[in-house]
């Protein structure tokens, strides 16, 4: 049979495939019987087969990972000398640092120009502020720090300290929050003062409003004196009615009232530390505070959530020691150790870690961290 019989019987949709074997035959015939087997062409190389890809590794996993790297905690740690001034050049070979009495190795000391922060700036707007005669003065040196102490990557909240928690400005920039502090009106008649629950508020506002890699601050202007708190808002209410009626409140009353300002102060210093804040607070009230047993208690309260976070609370001798307050404060978190480390995993959510910071080469610098913190929900 032919070539073209072949192709005419089989029609020209088998042309493609027959086409090799028809060119073969054809040269096979052309150059006769007589060819020997190394004459013929080499054979097809042996297809290599592709690797086969690294299977993804299935969610739980991932969900180790996240574990392994969710408790990681950042604890900012202002050092100063016996003047009070800022000692920069340590490294993380000079800091100890303790969870639990246990000794956790630090990983890292961040930039803090790097690390974005998110303040909630709080302003005392109730009378036993307003009728002093530097409200406007106070107004000016706070939204002067804001614009001092910002930059383009930071946010800063306004929160009006009155009868009740006021946000007077969201989170934004030290523009806009400077703008609407000027903008604040003084007390003009009798106001009552929640400050335990503002500064709560404010805690809770950067708790669900602030990333959890930034740093929160929460910084006061006020003589920290509360009377309108739910904790103590019944038994304030009772005291100064006897003191309206010129009589001497029940000694219940007042026993009660001390107490109920202790636990206060108690559940003002939990909510910071939950928020993973540093308080810092400016009283203006000047040293006349400590002739008054009221007052006193309020700037010692003041001085207790301070301390627990790695604050401080500043009681300036004159109104124009302000801005220089202002000014420490600026220069101490622009100019913290950002300590980092991996705490316990086994925590379990919501039990608070008790944290120690010490610089044991040089015993002489004062050291101020936060105190501890709580676990968060999944990171055990």
């Amino acid at each position: 049979m032919t070539v073209k019989m072949i192709l005419r019987i089989r029609g020209k949709l088998f042309w493609p495939a027959l086409l090799p074997g028809v060119l073969a035959l054809v040269l096979f015939a052309g150059k006769g019987t007589a060819q020997t087997t190394k004459d013929l062409p080499p054979p097809p190389p042996v297809p290599r087969l592709k690797p086969t890809p690294t299977p993804t590794p299935p969610p739980q996993e991932v969900l180790d990972v996240v574990r392994v790297t969710s408790n990681l905690v950042m604890v900012p740690v202002s050092v100063t000398n016996s003047q009070g001034e800022a000692v920069q050049g340590l490294t993380i070979k000079d800091f100890k640092l303790k969870e639990e009495g246990r000794d956790e190795q630090i990983t890292e000391m961040g930039d803090p120009e790097q690390v974005p922060l998110d303040i909630a700036l709080l302003f005392d707007i109730s009378s036993s502020v307003s009728q002093k005669g530097f409200f406007a003065f106070q107004q000016s040196a706070a939204a002067a720090f804001l614009k001092q102490v910002m930059k383009h990557t930071d946010k800063a909240a306004v929160f009006g300290i009155s009868a009740e928690p006021i946000l007077i400005q969201g989170l934004s920039t030290a523009e806009s929050a400077a703008a609407k502090i000027l903008t604040i009106p003084p007390a003009t008649s009798p106001v009552p003062t929640a400050f335990y629950d503002t500064v709560a508020a404010a805690a809770q506002y950067l708790t669900e409003n602030s990333p959890g890699r930034h740093r929160r601050v929460i910084i006061v202007i006020s003589d920290g004196d509360d009377n309108f708190s739910n904790r103590i808002r019944e038994y304030s209410i009772a005291d100064a009615q006897a003191n309206l009626r010129n009589e001497v409140p029940a000694s219940g009353v007042l026993a009660a009232l001390q107490a109920k300002h202790r636990v206060a102060v108690q559940d003002t210093q939990k909510a910071v530390q939950k928020a993973d804040a540093i308080f810092y607070s400016v009283n203006p009230g000047g040293p006349s505070v400590r002739m008054n047993v009221i007052s006193n208690r309020a700037q010692a309260g003041m001085q207790a959530v301070a301390e627990v976070t790695g604050g401080s609370a500043f009681l300036p001798d004159s109104d124009k020691d302000l801005e220089k307050v202002f000014r420490q404060v600026a220069a101490e978190l622009r100019g913290q150790y950002l300590l980092q480390y991996y705490g316990n995993s086994e925590a379990t959510p919501g039990q608070f870690r008790r944290i120690q910071v010490t610089i044991p080469a040089q015993p002489e610098l004062r050291v101020r961290a936060r105190q501890g913190y709580y676990a968060k929900a999944g990171e055990k």
